[in-house]
């Protein structure tokens, strides 16, 4: 589905109303959220929202609802059934929680998760499109990744930026199973991080997100299969050589680099020429770039993606 252009949506069509906010009662009420360093992101945590304006990347395709959203989810660290993170996250802590930006650049820094939040209060809603073999439209809130690249000030050298995710096998039973190599990582390459469309997200539907859906803190990127999109981050580093992805090294014959979402490369399992919609009976085609060509197919420009999957 390609973005539609930007337009005079109001709000309350952009998330439900019952979650929405207006944007000046979340600036009024978010310091009330920056000072309990103490919140998780369980049932207490759902209760803050956090409402900003719409983004011109939006598309205007309906949501997929809530409860699907935080109820079917692929986050291993939580287990490997759809159902397993919503019911084996609920006591993941995630306060306190850092973020470090480092490598080869000129500023590293280590974020807490509450400047970061306030880094979002300006941000958007992009609703955007997920894709992995079944596909939802999510109005995430976050700010683009770019604007934190800009202020680490990445060296010539650095070529790519990898994402590592918390290892805690005490609180993630997933990682118990030695199924991935343990900590997740995920990689992009620097001018795919750069694009606005990649997202660093806090929130999902006007809450901050569920512990199930990557809490506090993940990468979205619309264009690729959602295993690209980093979950509880807890390092991006900015490096030379191509990151191997914890998928890629489990599976090398099955997973690649780049996974932009491409309906004419098969997995070696299955085929992606279609995708189920959350909440729709019949399946839908898959499009290139996941709908997003018009915005991202120019980074690509003679790449054999199918050689590069």
């Amino acid at each position: 589905m390609l973005i539609k252009k930007p337009d005079d949506i109001p709000a309350s069509e952009i998330t439900d109303p019952v979650l929405y906010r207006e944007r000046r009662r979340f600036l009024q009420t978010s310091a009330a959220l920056l000072a309990a360093p103490l919140l998780g992101s369980g049932p207490a945590a759902a209760a803050q929202k956090l409402s900003a304006a719409k983004s011109p990347y939006s598309t205007t395709e309906p949501a997929t609802p809530y409860v699907d959203v935080t109820t079917y989810n692929n986050f291993y660290e939580f287990g490997y059934s759809k159902s397993d993170p919503a019911a084996l996250a609920k006591n993941f802590v995630t306060r306190p929680w850092t973020v470090a930006v480092e490598g080869l650049v000129k500023r590293p820094k280590t974020y807490d998760i509450e400047e970061l939040l306030r880094l979002s209060l300006e941000d958007r809603i992009y609703r955007m499109r997920c894709v992995e073999g079944w596909s939802m439209v999510i109005p995430w809130v976050g700010l683009p990744l770019n604007e934190i690249i800009r202020r680490a000030e990445p060296l010539g050298s650095a070529r790519y930026v990898e994402f590592v995710t918390r290892l805690d096998p005490a609180h993630m039973p997933g990682q118990r199973s030695p199924i991935l190599d343990w900590p997740y990582v995920e990689g992009l390459r620097l001018d795919e991080a750069m694009h606005p469309l990649t997202l660093l997200t806090v929130g999902l539907y006007g809450e901050v997100l569920p512990n199930q859906n990557g809490a506090p803190i993940r990468v979205v990127v619309p264009w690729k299969y959602g295993f690209k999109s980093a979950k509880s981050i807890v390092r991006i580093r900015f490096v030379e050589q191509q990151p191997t992805s914890a998928w890629m090294r489990a599976a090398p014959k099955e997973y690649g680099f780049y996974s932009n979402v491409n309906p004419e490369v098969d997995h070696p399992r299955w085929s992606q020429a279609r995708e189920r919609r959350i909440g729709e009976f019949f399946k839908r085609k898959t499009l290139p770039f996941n709908g997003y060509g018009d915005q991202v197919a120019s980074m690509y420009t003679g790449m054999d993606l199918k050689k590069y999957f």
